[in-house]
């Protein structure tokens, strides 16, 4: 596997052990049969596919060791899922779901900035409330302070809401000692699931159905986000090979989904 350059405090990520394919097999049949020690050396034999995913966000301002762990966790939740008669590589199923715990991390940890003039005239409403109490003893109406501020009433509640604090969608806001309620499972889901489902099922037996060289190149672009350049070197080919590997690969796909 290639040397990913992502440092990790406290592991020398160069001699990370990998695992065979045949070796994650065996290791999975074991761990299916009850053997824990086998899924940890699962996990321990592809943290270099953590490594590979975090790739992406090295020149970015997230702090790799927390992004390491969080990579890890996706791992651990693939192999837990991980079923032998889905007839998929392991990195093929755990990806997605280690790039979906890293993304997810970095949403629910990132700090919504607002812009100065919304807070200021945010502050400038509380201002202009305060001293009407004050002065009326009520509170004024959004068309008082809108009137006098000489602003929209929709920007009252724009500015206002500026200072509240963004919660994570997965904040729990029930618990009756059984199954905790979070935000998101009460966020209304448009999107048809059966037909998401189905397009997961027709995909899958698609990529099993093209050559193995398609599938690889298709697996090396849009889930370990690599160039053709790098593809090129790493199969001593020409970036236009890689190019035309990818375009009959994506041909194939969309043929037999269809």
């Amino acid at each position: 596997m290639a040397n990913y350059k992502v440092e990790i405090t406290g592991i020398n990520t160069n001699n990370l052990k990998v695992l065979k394919s045949e070796e994650t097999m065996e290791l999975f049949k074991k761990y299916q049969a009850g053997d824990l020690q086998a899924k940890e050396e699962i996990v321990n034999g592809n943290l270099k596919l953590v490594l590979s995913i975090l790739k992406k966000f090295n020149n970015q301002k997230y702090n790799l060791d927390d992004l390491f762990q969080v990579g890890v966790i996706g791992l651990i939740k693939a192999v837990e899922n991980f079923d032998l008669s889905y007839n998929l590589q392991l990195s093929t199923y755990a990806c997605p779901l280690i790039l979906g715990e890293v993304k997810r991390y970095i949403r629910d940890n990132t700090t919504i900035r607002v812009s100065r003039s919304i807070k200021e005239l945010a502050y400038e409403i509380i201002k202009y409330k305060d001293e009407y109490e004050k002065k009326y003893g009520v509170s004024p109406s959004n068309a008082d302070i809108a009137k006098s501020l000489n602003i929209n009433e929709y920007q009252i509640d724009y500015a206002l809401d500026s200072l509240k604090e963004p919660v994570s969608i997965f904040e729990p806001i029930y618990n009756d000692g059984g199954d905790t309620i979070y935000l998101f499972d009460q966020i209304a889901d448009k999107k048809d699931f059966n037909t998401d489902r189905d397009m997961v099922i027709s995909l899958r037996r698609a990529m099993n159905n093209i050559k193995d060289r398609e599938r690889e190149v298709l697996i090396s672009r849009y889930i370990f986000g690599k160039t053709q350049t790098e593809l090129a070197n790493e199969y001593n080919i020409s970036q236009a090979q890689v190019s035309r590997i990818e375009k009959n690969a994506i041909d194939n796909v969309r043929k037999l989904i269809k």
